[in-house]
């Protein structure tokens, strides 16, 4: 019997419209009735992540940043990793060939020189916004994760310039089609749960996760058990083709898929896709 889940939340938890359903609301009440340690393990701040959590009354370990923060029950930090200041300095005041908006992560919020009104739609359960700053002033020190936001095929060509910049120094990934990270080295979700496991006393062998995107990868493929979203990033799929996937975020299928686990776990889950 697994003895945590952790979830992915946009795509995977949320519905589009970055709501909790009912249903999914109701199947992690059953869980934690169960005694099984919830995990949330999002790329969203945490001062994003919590005030949701909050709201719906649910109580869970945050994994946030992508990995680069651990919060218990509590809120206490159990574990924050930044990007090395040297590093950060570079992405910083490097001038990129790309038209990509740039934003900042420190534990004090989200600071960007761009406003960009439309990507708060999916931060209006917890309030979280951006700061407007000149992203040249801000210290090197503390900088969790810099992101870059643009169309795919832009990002693409990005993630090409700052490899040949950087190469192994920095983790490079897309949490969504039109956003591209740069994390600290070897900072991902799947590292960050393995080390929550550990400190719990438990291993990824215990471990249950869902999720639907690239920065889910490490994560979903490390647990003793991992579920893909059908919604999924198509290279997600192609890469974790040994996991299950179930069905759309937007009818609450890991709900689905949970309430089918609770009661009959040794039997196969068959989704309607």
């Amino acid at each position: 019997m697994y003895r945590l889940a952790a979830f992915d939340m946009d795509g995977t938890l949320l519905t589009p419209e970055h709501r909790v359903g009912p249903e999914t609301l109701a199947v992690l009440n059953q869980l934690i009735e169960r005694g099984m340690t919830v995990t949330f393990a999002t790329g969203r701040h945490y001062l994003d992540a919590q005030p949701i959590m909050a709201q719906l009354g649910l109580r869970g370990y945050l994994i946030t940043g992508n990995g680069t923060r651990i919060h218990d029950e509590q809120g206490q930090q159990l574990h924050a990793t930044d990007l090395p200041p040297d590093i950060a300095e570079e992405v910083l005041h490097t001038h990129w060939r790309t038209a990509a908006s740039m934003h900042v992560f420190r534990d004090e919020g989200w600071l960007t020189e761009y406003a960009v009104p439309e990507m708060l739609a999916a931060h209006h359960l917890s309030g979280f916004s951006f700061e407007l700053t000149d992203l040249r002033s801000l210290p090197a020190f503390g900088n969790s994760k810099i992101c870059f936001c643009a169309p795919h095929e832009s990002l693409i060509e990005l993630q090409g310039q700052l490899r040949e910049h950087f190469g192994s120094r920095v983790d490079l990934c897309f949490s969504a089609y039109d956003c591209l990270e740069v994390l600290p080295q070897g900072c991902n979700k799947g590292a960050a749960l393995d080390r929550l496991s550990r400190h719990l006393g438990l291993t990824l062998a215990d471990c249950m996760a869902f999720g639907d995107a690239m920065n889910d990868k490490e994560m979903l493929s490390g647990v003793g058990h991992g579920v893909v979203m059908g919604n999924a990033l198509p290279q997600l799929k192609l890469m974790l083709p040994q996991l299950q996937v179930i069905g759309h975020c937007e009818q609450q299928a890991v709900a689905h898929y949970l309430q089918h686990w609770l009661r009959s776990p040794h039997l196969t889950y068959s989704p309607e896709l």
